[in-house]
């Protein structure tokens, strides 16, 4: 874990071998479930180390001090493999987590990846995020929300603002060039109850792929009447 080891220094995170046995364990977990789960298309030792690991923790360089404070609470919408989740939670492993993925065959690999490691604080969910984004103890609940997928961003904002609380943050890991998205972000924002922070390039070895981290944070409560019911967001966003 050479790779990761080095990008995690150079974002200001001291990883120590028994957190650095753990990613091996993550990578090792992670290309034996894909075979039937379809977690992703990147598996090569070197490459699962920046692109996946490494990009997960840049998530660091917009979220504050939030990460650092024992007991955040931090929720990945649309997990996936874990992704940034499960890594930060690795490199802090003092934050809450709660994973939210629709599709079971992740969820079971999460629940898996969780008991393996022996993690405390982490919980795992399966369902849409229009649906769960209603629930008590989940709306307006979380100091910090990361979502790292490709959709745009008012579509982003809609699924993930409303388990934000007022006061905390919600990053997006996006790709260079999306300003437009920003634009177009603005009725969303207004709507949910959210304004941009801060847009940060990152500009770390091995990644080339023009990672932006989109932070955004939470003014108020989200209106009662989002997120809207599962599939209207996407084919009528905001």
């Amino acid at each position: 874990m050479e790779l990761l080891e080095k990008g995690a220094a150079q974002l200001g995170i001291a990883l120590s071998g028994a957190q650095l046995d753990q990613f091996q364990v993550y990578y090792r977990e992670l290309t034996d479930w894909n075979q039937r789960a379809n977690l992703t298309a990147i598996t090569g030792f070197e490459d699962v180390q920046v692109k996946h690991f490494l990009d997960s923790l840049t998530v660091c360089l917009a979220a504050g001090g939030l990460l650092a404070g024992l007991e955040a609470r931090v929720i990945d919408v649309g997990s996936g493999a874990g992704l940034p989740g499960m890594a930060l939670k690795l490199a802090f492993p003092g934050i809450r987590l709660t994973l939210v993925e629709s599709v079971a065959k992740k969820t079971a690999f999460l629940e898996r990846l969780t008991a393996i490691l022996g993690l405390e604080g982490v919980s795992v969910l399966t369902g849409r995020s229009e649906a769960l984004g209603r629930e008590d103890g989940l709306r307006d609940a979380f100091d910090l929300v990361v979502v790292r997928g490709v959709a745009r961003l008012p579509l982003l904002l809609e699924y993930c603002l409303p388990f934000c609380k007022p006061g905390g943050r919600l990053v997006a890991l996006k790709h260079g060039g999306d300003g437009q998205e920003l634009d177009a972000a603005a009725n969303a924002l207004l709507e949910l109850g959210g304004r941009i922070d801060k847009v940060v390039t990152v500009a770390l070895e091995g990644l080339t792929d023009d990672r932006v981290l989109i932070s955004v944070a939470k003014t108020g409560p989200t209106p009662d009447r989002y997120p809207r019911r599962v599939g209207i967001p996407a084919k009528r966003p905001l």
